[in-house]
């Protein structure tokens, strides 16, 4: 989320529309199989599976800071005119996710029109560092967060496949030599939770990974890659709030290329899965993880693009939602839907649990978690009612542009 690096920072690391009816539809809850995602590469497994980390990442321990500084990058890296095409790319993404943190927060502040993001910055002895910002009790916002982080560190084998969602092997045919990967790993990560429940929850995170050889296999190619998305989490359906943050997302990703979002919009309806309810998260947005089959530069453009797409794809919402009369019966609805979103985060989401299992900053992990949640035994929402229409959307992802 969320701990945003693909799961190595440890921050803070389709089915169609279904035509109209008079009659009651059933909620029709898919097969708990893990389900596969869009366009994945043959060599690459795309579904996360939790595989049990045993051996702990080497990452240094974070130091607090008094001021931010210019760059977390090692002196190596450089910050601006960096010789190596991927310091470079370093170097720019990380100027790009503070410069996104920036605007995130200020449209979030101006929003809530008195709150104030408390801020803390850390970095490590060796390079890397952090700047986590929460606006909790506001006016608007219950919680919101919005963290960047740079991480240097090494990583066993296991830990590698844990991030890359790859399943351990045993046969000796892993794509991972066995040895400690150094890698790299930057990202920003924010969850946005709203008091009132008629506005909806905001997930975005986009990251940059690095690996350079295992310690134990000189001469191996260095891998790099791309993730991230933003995704929409309502209690309530408008459509023309969930089209609106839809349509902002298809803009987005048709300036690079237009397979993007239908691939990326089925990877995020995959990936929000939570198995054991067998419904989504939310009402989806985009998704992508490990990309690296396009030119570098073009994935760099695109993070940007999709990072600098936020304010505009969900504040509008915001204005519109955040004043709404609600009653109890909305606020025990929205609290029961954040206990979903609590399940996904610890038990699914990559980020979260990796970063839980090597000892990341721990205030940085949890804080895409809401103040508040709720669970009932047993509850089922009266057919018909607004609240089974979000529920039925979450368990039969629709097409909304």
């Amino acid at each position: 989320m969320p701990a945003a690096v693909a799961a190595a920072a440890s921050l803070v690391l389709f089915a169609p529309s279904r035509s109209s009816s008079s009659s009651p539809r059933i909620l029709r809850r898919p097969s708990l199989l893990p389900l596969r995602r869009a366009n994945a590469a043959p060599s690459r497994p795309r579904i996360p599976r939790l595989v049990a980390v045993r051996a702990a990442v080497a990452i240094e321990k974070e130091t607090p800071e008094e001021e931010r500084p210019e760059t977390f990058l090692r002196a190596a890296d450089g910050h601006h005119g960096a010789a190596s095409s991927s310091a470079s790319v370093r170097a720019r993404f990380e100027r790009m996710i503070r410069e996104v943190q920036d605007e995130v927060c200020a449209a979030i502040e101006a929003a809530d029109g008195g709150g104030k993001f408390k801020e803390d910055v850390w970095s490590r002895p060796g390079g890397g560092g952090g700047i986590s910002r929460v606006l909790q009790d506001g006016g608007v916002w219950e919680k919101a967060g919005v963290n960047v982080s740079v991480v240097y560190g090494v990583m066993p084998p296991e830990a590698y496949r844990a991030a890359k969602g790859e399943a351990a092997s045993g046969n000796g045919n892993s794509s991972v030599k066995a040895g400690p990967v150094p890698f790299f790993a930057a990202g920003i990560s924010s969850v946005l939770h709203p008091k009132n429940p008629f506005a909806p929850t905001l997930h975005f995170n986009y990251r940059y990974f690095e690996t350079d050889a295992p310690k134990d296999a000189p001469g191996a190619p260095r891998q790099w890659w791309f993730g991230g998305g933003t995704d929409f989490t309502p209690a309530y359906i408008f459509e023309e709030d969930v089209k609106h943050f839809h349509r902002v997302q298809k803009e987005t990703c048709d300036k690079f290329d237009p397979s993007f979002y239908p691939r990326f919009k089925k990877w995020c309806d995959d990936y929000f899965f939570i198995k054991h309810r067998g419904e989504r998260r939310g009402l989806g947005g985009i998704f992508f993880d490990d990309l690296n089959d396009y030119d570098q530069e073009m994935l760099l453009a695109f993070s940007t693009e999709c990072a600098r797409s936020v304010v505009r794809a969900y504040v509008p919402i915001i204005e519109r939602r955040k004043d709404t009369p609600f009653t109890e019966q909305h606020k025990a609805w929205q609290q029961l839907r954040r206990g979903r979103y609590v399940e996904f985060n610890l038990v699914y989401d990559r980020g979260t649990t990796f970063g839980l299992k090597t000892g990341g900053r721990i205030e940085s992990i949890l804080v895409s978690l809401p103040l508040t949640a709720r669970w009932e035994y047993d509850h089922k929402p009266e057919e018909g009612s607004e609240e089974w229409k979000l529920l039925d959307a979450c368990i039969n992802p629709k097409e909304w542009i």
